[in-house]
């Protein structure tokens, strides 16, 4: 393809196809139908379908029994993955700026990978790869679910009490079908037994709390594909991935907008484990359908934080954070008494606005930081199917994980309960790595770790 290009440029936005955004079964405004024309196409082939998936299940607990438990595991499972020297040729590559190899073709350097000429196929090639683009799948199948269900639960008067116009419910409605699209994406790299759209149990009571947990919830699924993706042994399926989670990224972005913070306050984004991203999500997973394809991913018990930092009361010192949060694990925070809004307009962090000059933390270095946690064993995930364990000791010290580092600081216990400060650490200088959203869990270890290395 590259020796048939005759000249190149960058076309700008295009209006929105006519076709209304908004998921079955919710009505925003009345909307004419455009007359604008179709454009011709080249090829008159009809678009591929999305993935069929239920309207609207009922979003409640799961009251039955499981009839299996645990997460998926093989016949055989290994002591552990020990770590290795680094490879002499990772270090043997000059980096000088000169080419050192023959170009297999003009204005093409050497090297890469899948840049041979090779028919690429869009599937999965191992047990790894098939895991993780299951657990992205169940993470599409909820945000498709979660957007459509903040529509219909709230009305038009409670969005517009938290500062939220009707175009900006369209804009969420648009979203619902970016997951159909998502969820149909990688179901078709999976195959027949990709995992099917749930139930699910949501923890939000008004619009501020479904901002903020759509908001944490979407970042969950964006760092928990960033954490795999390079290591898949499917470079096709990561580079369809990636274009999907770009669009995440940006669901993510919005949703901070809608809250009245800054859309991207730090300078880069971090990727988690797997486990951490399906301890984070099944939670939320009330019942799935029978014979739906299971996970081997672990489920972590789950961690609260006692003094969630909130957009009204952001810098804010002292213990106006106490007691605010409704949900462990995702920690949403309860909307303030007197508001149902994401804050006051007026605010330097509070108020949907699509830009904001505030780039600093809600929190400050040197804050205690309060934690509960469960025991594991708890029962949890679709159908109650899952079971929270743990290899640890006794929590020693709370891990940090944002933006290019892993931090830890020490945490003061009591059974069940305990408390950290909050670290005074930047990745470069002028970037504070406790901003955005940031990843903690409590280890009784504190061996040196980069995020490539924390899975």
């Amino acid at each position: 393809m590259w020796n048939s290009l005759l000249a190149l440029g960058l076309l700008g936005s295009l209006p929105l196809a006519s076709t209304s955004a908004l998921p079955r079964g919710v009505d925003i405004l009345p909307r004419a139908q455009s007359s604008q024309a179709t454009p011709h196409a080249l090829s008159s082939a009809t678009p591929a379908p999305t993935r069929s998936h239920p309207v609207s299940l009922p979003h409640s607990s799961y009251t039955g029994s499981a009839s299996t438990t645990g997460a998926l595991t093989a016949s055989s499972i290994g002591k552990g993955i020990s770590e290795v020297s680094i490879a002499p040729s990772a270090t043997t590559y000059p980096s000088d700026g000169k080419l050192h190899n023959p170009e297999p073709a003009p204005y093409v350097p050497a090297g890469g990978v899948g840049t041979s000429g090779s028919i690429p196929v869009y599937n999965v090639r191992s047990d790894f790869d098939y895991e993780s683009l299951a657990l992205a799948l169940y993470q599409e199948w909820i945000e498709l679910d979660l957007f459509q269900d903040g529509l219909r639960r709230f009305t038009a008067d409670d969005f517009s009490a938290a500062n939220l116009s009707a175009s900006d419910r369209e804009l969420i409605a648009y979203m619902s079908l970016q997951e159909e699209g998502h969820a149909t994406l990688v179901s078709n790299m999976l195959g027949a037994e990709a995992p099917q759209q749930c139930a699910y149990e949501y923890p939000y009571t008004n619009v501020a709390e479904f901002i903020d947990f759509t908001q944490k919830l979407t970042r969950v699924g964006e760092a928990g594909v960033y954490g795999f993706l390079a290591h898949l042994d499917s470079r096709e399926a990561s580079n369809l991935l990636t274009q999907s989670i770009s669009v995440e990224a940006r669901q993510q972005f919005v949703f901070r907008q809608f809250q009245g913070l800054h859309p991207m306050p730090e300078w880069f984004e971090v990727g988690i484990p797997q486990s951490w991203a399906w301890t984070l999500l099944a939670p939320y997973i009330s019942w799935c359908p029978a014979n739906q394809t299971r996970l081997a991913w672990q489920n972590f018990p789950a961690l609260t934080i006692t003094d969630q930092p909130t957009v009204a009361k952001a810098g804010q010192r002292g213990n106006v954070y106490e007691n605010n949060t409704i949900t462990p694990g995702t920690n949403v925070a309860k909307a303030d008494s007197g508001s149902s809004g994401s804050g006051s307009p007026s605010s330097s962090n509070g108020g949907a606005s699509v830009a904001t000059d505030n780039h600093l933390p809600l929190s400050y270095p040197g804050r205690q930081v309060g934690f509960t946690w469960d025991a594991p064993g708890k029962k949890v995930g679709p159908n109650n199917s899952y079971v929270t364990t743990t290899q640890a000791g006794d929590p020693k010290y709370v891990i940090w994980v944002s933006q290019l580092n892993v931090t830890y600081t020490t945490l003061r216990s009591n059974g069940s309960h305990g408390v950290t400060v909050q670290p005074d650490v930047e990745a470069y200088m002028g970037d504070p790595l406790i901003n955005g959203t940031i990843f903690v869990a409590l280890t009784d270890a504190a061996p040196p770790l980069v995020r490539s290395t924390l899975a």
